[in-house]
């Protein structure tokens, strides 16, 4: 069975729920927003709010697929930059409990967090202190830690290091890996365009994307056009179209797959978990409409949850279900 190896900002997620939106102003975030914030600030919004309706995981978006797939049985492993202090330290545990390799290297910076604030209307407000795990480097990325590995996992987020992702994925294609990146957010591809697709032409296998990602990617591209263009890079698309479900591409094979039912709470972690779906469709050596139908499966089930983590209970009903679509 594929391993599979994840790199990532490492960050915890720490989820509050409001009581009102007046916190907000208080704060100065821009209702719905993701701000990138000081250790300082992180820390004034965790006064401020207290330890009232809040809850915390390892988290980061490669670090959210990677759960997704130890949840499902697959050997995995995380590369990524914490702090010595509790948080870095909640990190490594939250990933051991899910018998995750942490391949954690540490920073005397503080560890990251990504601070949901969590209206009553649903509406999530971020503030993001990156800390630690913006300072993983090109220089922490050994050859030997590959070993082992099928996959290797990388979200697009890190595009701020151009020379970490670069030099992590010729690494990777050179130990055999199968190299898998999620595009992230459409604002980072729109800021790092060219580098973005020089990478991916040169050294993904597979690339997720969803609607407003692959229009930046491909210069105002939608739908079957996008695709193409995408498709041309990799050698497999996923074109993620939210309640239209998902394009698949894989050379001259196209693959249309629906949506699974869901009540939406939380949309945080949908395309991470797709991402896990998906994978662990391929690990298994599933045809792509499956792999596809089990990325649905994996984000509507999460986005009825507050948060990117699932409980016990809710994954045993997905492995059931996907006992079900295996056949």
């Amino acid at each position: 069975m594929g391993k599979v190896l994840g790199m990532g900002n490492a960050l915890v997620d720490i989820l509050m729920q409001l009581e009102s939106d007046a916190v907000l102003n208080e704060l100065s975030l821009p209702k719905g927003s993701m701000q990138l914030v000081d250790g300082e600030t992180a820390n004034k919004v965790l006064q401020i709010l207290g330890n009232g309706k809040s809850s915390k995981a390892s988290g980061g978006s490669a670090a959210n697929t990677i759960h997704g797939l130890a949840n499902l049985g697959i050997e995995t492993g995380f590369l990524g930059k914490i702090g010595r202090d509790s948080w870095g330290d909640f990190f490594r545990k939250d990933m051991e409990f899910k018998n995750i390799s942490p391949l954690l290297l540490e920073s005397d910076s503080d560890s990251g967090r990504a601070i949901a604030l969590i209206s009553p209307d649903s509406e999530r407000t971020f503030a993001t202190y990156l800390g630690a795990a913006v300072e993983l480097s090109a220089a922490d990325i050994p050859t030997d830690i590959f070993q082992g590995y099928a996959y290797f996992h990388v979200e697009g987020y890190l595009v701020q290091n151009r020379d970490l992702i670069r030099k992590a994925l010729v690494k990777a294609r050179k130990n055999g890996l199968k190299v898998s990146l999620d595009l992230a957010s459409f604002n980072v591809v729109e800021d790092n365009l060219a580098f973005l697709r020089e990478v991916v032409s040169d050294h993904v296998d597979i690339l997720f994307a969803n609607e407003e990602e692959a229009r930046s990617f491909t210069g105002g591209l939608n739908n079957h056009e996008a695709l193409d263009y995408m498709g041309k890079m990799a050698e497999i698309t996923i074109l993620k179209k939210g309640s239209e479900g998902s394009l698949i591409k894989h050379f001259d094979t196209v693959v249309k797959v629906g949506v699974v039912q869901a009540k939406p709470i939380d949309t945080t972690g949908a395309g991470d978990l797709y991402a896990a779906g998906f994978l662990y469709g391929l690990i298994k050596s599933l045809p792509l409409e499956k792999c596809g139908q089990l990325g649905a499966l994996l984000s509507a089930s999460v986005i009825e949850v507050i948060g990117p983590k699932m409980d016990e209970e809710r994954w045993a009903v997905i492995k059931s279900e996907i006992e079900r679509i295996i056949g």
